[in-house]
């Protein structure tokens, strides 16, 4: 409650003392529902979680009001928090990358677009240009758009070079990352098994894309991959398609499904190989190798694809960067 409305100071005081606890609580919570850390997130899941509590502008306002900044009555971020339920409080700034990110998932700029200035975008906001610009600068931080200098800034696309290996964390030992030969194994429409609905987020025995393909590097069989995706979702989706398609296969998603990927989350254990696999990877049976379960999400923390790949790692390590 603001001093300005006649409060006593130790009063103020007592509120925010127990609406910071009221934040702690809130995001203790938050964590005991997700699964604990077995798992490195490829991009920030703040961003997921921020989306999905738009909401929380009217905090912004009310903590606008309690250290006397000024927020205007006709702003998105003021509109937006008429309608919120949530006291989690989150910096105007978040408020603006909310906004942005609901015109991204919406396609209002699609993929490999200019979006507006900052200054164009601090005048559709009511904000500065300077609180634009940091919410784009954790956007761009999160590969989710790219600035070009003397052009403006973009939608980031998977077909660009710095973003296509983004989810392809093994790397050669003598080298930078390089696009990989695929052959498709098998290629199927099925029920999702319950493991695999679970981690869509779908009901079991829903339909799902089913791909097994090797992928090769110089010419070498190093990684072999089973794929599950929404069968609604990727309808279209063929086999003929996939083996015509010479780019990225997010990049394929991203331009003709209109699902872009944006974070994944990876668990990583130790497997050995059994014939089938030895002789898919031309290794000896019971070799070392990688296994990497990985999920997918898209704008809105919607899970879009199941992937679980064996790494021969004769000549290649897996990467992460730490932050």
């Amino acid at each position: 409650m603001p001093a300005s409305l006649g409060l006593r100071s130790d009063a103020v005081n007592d509120y925010l003392i127990s609406y910071i606890r009221h934040i702690t609580v809130h995001f203790l919570l938050d964590d005991s529902t997700r699964s604990m850390v077995k798992s490195w997130v490829m991009n920030s899941s703040t961003t997921n979680k921020v989306i999905d509590k738009v909401g929380n502008a009217a905090d912004t306002v009310a903590a606008a009001a309690i250290v006397g900044t000024n927020v205007a009555s006709n702003s998105p971020v003021a509109q937006v928090a008429s309608s919120a339920v949530s006291p989690t409080f989150s910096p105007l700034y978040q408020q603006i990358k909310v906004l942005i990110l609901q015109r991204l998932q919406s396609g209002e700029w699609k993929s490999g677009e200019m979006i507006p200035s900052e200054v164009e975008l601090g005048n559709r906001f009511k904000v500065s240009q300077g609180t634009v610009r940091k919410a784009i600068d954790e956007l761009a931080a999160e590969n989710l758009v790219v600035r070009r200098q003397g052009k403006g800034t973009f939608v980031a696309t998977h077909h660009e070079d710095h973003v296509q290996f983004r989810f392809l964390r093994l790397m050669p030992d003598d080298g930078q990352p390089k696009p990989g030969e695929k052959k498709i194994i098998e290629f199927k429409r099925l029920r999702a098994p319950a493991e695999i609905a679970r981690l869509l987020s779908m009901k079991s025995g829903d339909s799902v894309v089913f791909v097994k393909r090797v992928m090769s590097f110089d010419g070498a069989p190093t990684i072999l991959e089973e794929l599950w995706l929404p069968g609604v979702t990727f309808k279209a989706l063929t086999l003929e398609r996939l083996n015509e398609y010479q780019g990225p296969m997010y990049g394929l998603f991203e331009t003709e499904f209109g699902t872009r990927m944006i974070r994944a989350t990876e668990q990583i254990r130790a497997a050995s190989a059994d014939d089938e696999v030895a002789q898919l990877l031309n290794v000896a049976q019971m070799s070392p190798l990688l296994s990497v379960e990985r999920v997918s999400f898209t704008y809105g923390d919607k899970p879009v694809e199941v992937r679980r790949g064996l790494y021969v790692t004769h000549h290649h390590h897996y990467q992460n960067e730490l932050n």
